[in-house]
């Protein structure tokens, strides 16, 4: 099932969507260190996480809700994948351990609607206007329908990187 929304639904969700930011219903949440000492990051977003000492090997407990990639010995970049929480640890070439944090990834707050009608639900990003988002937890037929929108946009950036026509 796919939501059509008609230019008046359309207009009326953007309004008072519009009208609650505006209010300052919907507060950022930003990549940032919890007063416990965890790492948090929001899905599709990254975080920079510096170390003291230079990083030999970087373990993730569940590498599909978050990923590191290093920028330098001493600084890990962490990008949100999934919301969840799983852990990161960072070993030097000594084998002493220089992190041993929880790292938990959360979907974002600001700009994004869910819409219910009966039991289905899709996910909007209205910023100023509503389009749909891939968001785990969506109804299968827009998920699935956002997904392969995604997947066919990426295919033609790829090509085109590579040199190739698109046909």
């Amino acid at each position: 099932m796919v939501l059509r929304l008609s230019q008046k639904e359309q207009s009326r969700l953007c309004f008072v969507i519009s009208a609650l930011l505006a209010l300052g219903a919907a507060q950022p949440v930003k990549a940032q260190k919890a007063a416990d000492n965890n790492i948090v990051v929001l899905i599709d977003q990254a975080s920079i996480v510096r170390l003291e000492r230079t990083a030999a090997e970087i373990v993730i407990g569940n590498p599909s809700i978050a990923d590191v990639s290093v920028q330098s010995g001493k600084v890990l970049i962490v990008t949100g994948k999934s919301f969840g929480e799983t852990n990161l640890i960072v070993i030097d070439a000594d084998g002493k351990v220089i992190v041993n944090r929880q790292l938990i990834v959360q979907e974002p707050r600001t700009g994004f609607v869910t819409m219910y009608r009966g039991l289905g639900r899709q996910t909007l990003h209205c910023a100023p206007y509503c389009t749909p988002q891939l968001a785990i937890g969506d109804t299968m037929d827009i998920f699935g329908s956002v997904s392969s929108e995604i997947k066919t946009k990426q295919s033609i950036g790829q090509t085109s990187a590579e040199g190739e026509k698109q046909q």
